[in-house]
């Protein structure tokens, strides 16, 4: 009986433990995924103009007309998907890697350089991950674009990925992952870095209060997403979802041909096309993204976790 009693407290430790380890991913993936659902109507705008189908209004009203409200949602699988893995990832990732820097700068506030560098490594490491995710996301969000005959008519994301898997082999899953990964070190660069370094300025050196530091904080964070990410999620969507032609060729070798081709097409300004519309849906997400998080947090506390 006394050594029952001696196991449940090392069980409760070793159990108390395992979640310290997994909590930040946990929550990041949570806050991610809760985002995603608000956010995924724009994000499917965001996707038909950067494909050349008009203005947002016009994009907006050809979907209504088309499809009603579920149109928007087309791909909504996906974008969880990716959640459950990019985010997971990236955010947990992020805040282990910060905590652990902290900890060996005897806990005192780490320089931008260095928040910045940490942004970029979380970053990558999520896209590794979600980039399958990625890929069936925005190709479901591209069929509507494409001739009837050409559409893929995947049913879900994990239909979608089995089918890739099934017609191109494994390695596809992760076709145009090389901008997929610059895009995510390029946004968490920028969205995670001055997040931090927000909330540093906003409550520690100006005083303001928590919801105050959270919003202002969040705003700062979503517009350096975007403004940082944006001409690599142009050049990811272009190769991701790109057709052979009758001989079979693709109009790009890759992320550099693409790249070179854009620029001496439309000048640098092309990569910024739809920048409202990206900014719009980059910036709630990650203010949604942050203040989910928060309040899941909020909940763990109340419950002892």
């Amino acid at each position: 009986m006394a050594e029952a009693k001696q196991q449940q407290p090392q069980t409760a430790l070793a159990a108390s433990g395992a979640w310290k380890t997994v909590k930040p991913f946990v929550n990041g993936g949570a806050s991610g995924m809760l985002a995603t659902c608000v956010i995924q109507p724009i994000d499917m705008v965001k996707v038909k103009i950067q494909l050349g189908e008009g203005s947002a209004t016009a994009v907006t009203r050809k979907m209504l007309a088309d499809g009603g409200v579920g149109s928007f949602y087309k791909g909504l699988s996906a974008g969880l998907l990716r959640q459950a893995t990019y985010t997971t990832a990236r955010l947990g990732s992020f805040r282990v890697l910060t905590n652990k820097a902290v900890e060996a700068n005897d806990g005192k506030p780490l320089p931008l350089v260095q928040k910045a560098l940490i942004g970029l490594t979380a970053g990558a490491i999520g896209a590794c991950f979600g980039s399958p995710a990625d890929l069936a996301l925005i190709r479901m969000q591209a069929d509507s674009t494409l001739p009837a005959a050409q559409r893929r008519n995947y049913k879900n994301a994990f239909h979608g990925i089995y089918r890739i898997i099934a017609d191109e082999g494994v390695l596809a899953l992760w076709k145009g992952a090389g901008p997929t990964v610059a895009r995510a070190m390029s946004l968490n660069m920028g969205m995670l870095a001055s997040y931090d370094q927000s909330v540093e300025l906003l409550r520690d050196k100006l005083g303001a209060g928590e919801i105050s530091t959270m919003l202002g904080a969040s705003a700062v964070s979503g517009f350096f997403a975007s403004a940082c990410s944006l001409p690599f999620d142009y050049v990811k969507t272009q190769v991701q979802k790109m057709q052979p032609d009758a001989t079979g060729k693709y109009p790009y070798t890759g992320s550099l041909d693409c790249a070179m081709k854009t620029l001496k097409s439309g000048g640098p300004f092309k990569f910024y096309t739809g920048f409202p519309v990206y900014c719009v849906r980059i910036a709630p997400h990650v203010m949604m993204t942050w203040i989910f998080l928060s309040q899941i947090q909020k909940a763990e506390k109340r419950v002892g976790l």
